[in-house]
């Protein structure tokens, strides 16, 4: 009967961190949406202003800025860099496809 017990607590903790995680991975995509509408604002300016969809120095400030995040919540900053550069290239994609846009006189904001 102890067995029962300890099994029926285990599988109600397993489904509370279940339910926990389903709650982080839904706020993560949220944030990174929001993340992309900021950036793909950002890539609207640089191709209003003519500048390069690349930044290579802000992006290795952002680097070791999220190396530093990520080992002070003890996460692996190899990880956390290999995440960024996973986001960087993603948002380097839309301001080539923004930059392309407004030479051809379209200029998309979403």
């Amino acid at each position: 009967m102890n067995e029962e017990k300890d099994m029926a607590d285990a599988r109600a903790l397993l489904a509370d961190y279940r339910a926990s995680i389903d709650n982080i991975d839904a706020a993560l995509i949220h944030m990174l949406a929001e993340r992309f509408r900021c950036t793909k604002a950002v890539g609207v300016l640089k191709a209003t202003h003519g500048l390069p969809p690349a930044d290579p120095a802000r992006e290795q400030q952002q680097i070791a800025r999220l190396r530093q995040l990520a080992k002070d919540a003890h996460l692996d900053p190899d990880f956390a860099e290999k995440f960024l550069n996973f986001v960087v290239r993603e948002v380097i994609r839309h301001h080539e496809q923004i930059a392309a846009s407004a030479s051809n006189g379209v200029t998309k904001t979403n």
